[in-house]
C-alpha cells in the first residue's frame, strides 16, 4: 500500500472518528416547562466548567414541555441524554419502562432532586379579589387558572397542595375532596403545562389567580415586566421536588454516560445552586438558601408523603383514568 493511500485511509478514519466524537458532544436535556430560564443560565455555566475540568467542548440542547408530556416523548423515542422533571412519577414511568435506571433516585444526592419548589398564588396587580389563602379560591366569582394534573407536574402539585391544605387544618379526606371539587368548578380552562397556564393568565387575560411554582413568579416579572402580578403565599403549601435522571437507553447508544452524569452532578455545585436561587428554585445547599432568605419566604410546607404516601401512589389514586380527579372535575361544568 502506498503511503499516499495509507494517509488517505487514516484521514478517512480520523474524520469518521471526529464525526462520532462531535455527535457525542451534544447532550439533550428534556425538561419541564417553567425550567427553561434556569437552564438557559445553567447550561453555559456547565459548558465552561466541563471545558475547564476536561478540556472538552460540549453543546447542550433543551426540549421543554409539560413534565408528563416530556416523559412520554422520551419514552416514545426522543433521544434525550438526561431528564430534569418536576415530579418523580414522570421519572418512575421511564424507570418502569427501562428507559432510566430502576434505582435512579439513588444515583444523585437528595433522592436525585437538586432543587425544590412550592406552589404559590399569582394574582393580578393589587390583588383585586383579595385572595390570601386556599379557601378564597372556592369563592363565587373567583376564576382559577391551573395546569391539567394529567399533563403536567405543576398541575399535580397544585391539586395535592389544595387537598393537603384541608388536611393541614385537621380536615378529612372527604372534606378535602369536597374542597378540591369546588376549586375545579372555578377553573374556566386547564393549562397543558406551566408556561401554557401563565399564557392563559397573562396573555389571554383569563382568571383572577394562577396556581403555579414559586419560580414562575420571577420568570413572569422578567418576561412580562414587574408589576403585572403579585405573589401570594398561602398559609400552607407542598414541597415540590425537581428530580433528575440519566436516560440510560440514550447514553448507551451515544456513549454519553460520563457527560450526562457530569451534567447532573454539577447541579449540586455552589455555582449551580446560586443560579437556581436566582431563578427562585429553592436550593438544597443550606448555605445558599440562607443567603437568599429574603427571596425564599418562610412557608409552612408539607411533603407528598405526609398525606399521599408517594407521588406514585397519588398518581394511581388521583390522576390515573377513573381516579379522584376524574370524579371531581368535569370540563365546562359549573
Amino acid at each position: 500500500m502506498t503511503s499516499l493511500k495509507l494517509k488517505s485511509l487514516l484521514l478517512t478514519a480520523a474524520l469518521a472518528v471526529s464525526g462520532v466524537v462531535s455527535a457525542q458532544t451534544t447532550l439533550l436535556n428534556a425538561s419541564y416547562d417553567v425550567a427553561r430560564e434556569f437552564y438557559k443560565d445553567y447550561n453555559p455555566a456547565f459548558v465552561a466548567h466541563y471545558k475547564k475540568t476536561t478540556g472538552k467542548d460540549v453543546k447542550i440542547d433543551q426540549a421543554h414541555g409539560g413534565s408528563s408530556a416530556q416523559a412520554r416523548a422520551v419514552n416514545d423515542g426522543l433521544a434525550a441524554d438526561v431528564v430534569t422533571m418536576n415530579t418523580t412519577t414522570d421519572i418512575e414511568f421511564l424507570a418502569a419502562n427501562g428507559v432510566v435506571a430502576k434505582d435512579w433516585a439513588k444515583k444523585f444526592p437528595h433522592d436525585a432532586s437538586p432543587t425544590t419548589s412550592t406552589m404559590l398564588f399569582l394574582v393580578r396587580n393589587g390583588n383585586p379579589k383579595n385572595i390570601k389563602d386556599w379557601e378564597d379560591l372556592v369563592k363565587p366569582g373567583v376564576q382559577v387558572i391551573v395546569v391539567n394534573p394529567k399533563t403536567g407536574g405543576n398541575g399535580r402539585y397544585a391539586y395535592l397542595a389544595a387537598w393537603g391544605s384541608v388536611r393541614e387544618k385537621g380536615g378529612t379526606d372527604a372534606q378535602a375532596a369536597e374542597f378540591v371539587g369546588k376549586l375545579y368548578k372555578n377553573v374556566p380552562v386547564l393549562g397543558k403545562g406551566g408556561r401554557d397556564a401563565t399564557a392563559i393568565f397573562l396573555q389571554r387575560n383569563i382568571g383572577d389567580v394562577l396556581i403555579t411554582f414559586e419560580s414562575e413568579v420571577l420568570s413572569i416579572d422578567r418576561e412580562f415586566g414587574q408589576g403585572k402580578v403579585d405573589a401570594v403565599y398561602p398559609s400552607t403549601s407542598i414541597v415540590a421536588e425537581n428530580p433528575v435522571a440519566v436516560v440510560e437507553r440514550t447514553v448507551a447508544k451515544k456513549g454519553t454516560g460520563e457527560l450526562a452524569k457530569a451534567y447532573l452532578d454539577y447541579l449540586y455545585s455552589d455555582e449551580a445552586q446560586e443560579i437556581a436561587a436566582k431563578h427562585a428554585l429553592r436550593p438544597r445547599s443550606e448555605a445558599v438558601l440562607k443567603k437568599h432568605a429574603a427571596l425564599f419566604k418562610p412557608l409552612k410546607q408539607f411533603t407528598v408523603a405526609k398525606y399521599f404516601g408517594s407521588l406514585g401512589e397519588a398518581q394511581k389514586a388521583h390522576f390515573n383514568d377513573g381516579g379522584q380527579f376524574d370524579k371531581l372535575y368535569t370540563p365546562g361544568a359549573k
